[in-house]
């Protein structure tokens, strides 16, 4: 039977109200590219590595390219293993990210900007719900993302998203529909990823414009995990929704040591947090006390 709207909220409440012990989500497990993506544009400037266990994609001055699922999710867990561009990669902005498709569409982003030589990329976040985002968080890495291949993984399930590097959590945003904070819930979403020149706004705030002369640009992915409830665009609710390993209670919220490590994020790590802009907003967003974020 298809559950309502107000049988998964009230599934929700319940589970805030009783005390259970967290857990880490389950470990991805790498697929070649072909099993779940497919290139979305500019298809000639994706290399494919053994076999399709990996894929690189070029940025010159002519196109940039991504890739795409072949289905849509609602709700799972999602994880790419990327190597950054080296050297210098100012203006460049690699994007790996979920999105639904309608006007007041959901989106989680990840969103790595490029930087000039010696200096460190920024990873920015955002999460769109019915439409509305302005919530950007920017942290700097504590490794050099260009070097070797590292983790990105995006936890969605009803009652939380949470993002994390490696297995740091580096961001949690929290369903707050009891706040008026409209969540991610019934609206399912593709995963996405692109390598594109984004030099009017990306690097200190589009300053620092491409050299083209150091393109071709290089983005290297392996892993291509995708753990999701697979639905059709016009499905809203997942049919196994409560069924799944990541609705059970112990993956709906972080432990305690997953949100030291994530205080350790927010004081040694983030450059900007939407939630403490008080030049931007008059009045701290609703979710940023619960999600931590202050």
């Amino acid at each position: 039977m298809k559950a309502t709207a107000g049988a998964l909220l009230a599934v929700v409440a319940a589970v805030l109200l009783r005390g259970v012990a967290a857990a880490p989500p389950r470990k991805p497990v790498d697929v070649p590219f072909d099993k779940n993506y497919v290139p979305t544009w500019a298809q000639d400037h994706i290399h494919y590595v053994n076999g399709g266990r990996e894929v690189q994609l070029s940025l010159d001055k002519t196109t940039g390219t991504g890739f795409q699922t072949r289905g849509s999710y609602l709700f799972g867990h999602f994880s790419m293993h990327i190597k950054l561009v080296g050297g210098d990669s100012a203006g460049t902005v690699t994007a790996f990210y979920l999105s639904s498709q309608n006007s007041e569409h959901d989106e989680i982003d990840f969103e790595f900007l490029g930087n000039r030589t010696g200096q460190p990329y920024i990873l920015q976040t955002n999460v769109f719900s019915g439409g509305k985002g302005d919530r950007e968080q920017r942290i700097y890495l504590w490794f050099d993302p260009t070097k070797d291949y590292h983790s990105y993984s995006v936890l969605w399930n009803l009652y939380m998203i949470a993002f994390f590097v490696d297995d740091t959590p580096i961001r949690v945003f929290k369903n707050s529909k009891d706040l008026g904070v409209r969540y991610p819930f019934d609206q399912p979403m593709k995963l996405y990823s692109s390598l594109w020149n984004a030099d009017d706004w990306a690097t200190r705030g589009g300053r620092e414009k491409t050299d083209w002369s150091k393109a071709p640009f290089v983005a290297s992915y392996r892993g291509f995990h995708v753990d999701g409830c697979e639905a059709s665009a016009e499905a809203k609710f997942c049919a196994t929704q409560g069924a799944r390993w990541w609705d059970q209670p112990e993956f709906q919220d972080l432990d305690a040591a997953q949100y030291r490590r994530l205080a350790w994020v927010r004081k040694e790590h983030t450059i900007y947090n939407y939630c403490t802009d008080h030049d931007r907003y008059a009045a701290m967003a609703p979710e940023c006390r619960r999600d931590r974020d202050v």
